[in-house]
């Protein structure tokens, strides 16, 4: 018995955009603990907020790594799409808005994003 086509195309996109959601969070984790206290613009809590950034991506790549392995998930047209715009809109804006303040129009991005995520 073989795997139908579009199952797999669907879970191999999950599995890369998980994986990859993954490892960027993670390096962008690293710099966050240890490049971003380096820089006198930076306080405690945009470096908190930069690692709650990390955290949720972090989560939300692994979530879609286990999504991918799901017969019925890996392939819903929704739910894994929606995963990963809504935790780069919302850790993408946080990462953002802690390196440049002057981001302001990215404010309202943030929590756009965590809905999508939600509703993922």
């Amino acid at each position: 018995m073989s795997i139908p086509r579009t199952v797999a195309a669907g879970s191999n996109f999950l599995w890369r955009a998980g994986a990859l959601l993954t490892a960027t969070a993670i390096g962008f984790g690293a710099f966050g603990a240890h490049g971003l206290k380096q820089r006198k613009d930076i306080n405690p809590d945009r470096i908190n907020a930069w690692n709650t950034a990390a955290h949720y991506a972090i989560f939300n790549g692994l979530g879609l790594l286990l999504i991918s392995l799901h017969p019925r998930f890996s392939v819903h047209r929704f739910a894994g799409p929606a995963i990963m715009t809504g935790t780069v809109l919302f850790s993408g804006s946080i990462f953002a808005l802690t390196l440049d303040h002057n981001l302001k129009f990215l404010g309202p991005v943030t929590p756009m994003g965590g809905v999508i995520m939600i509703a993922g």
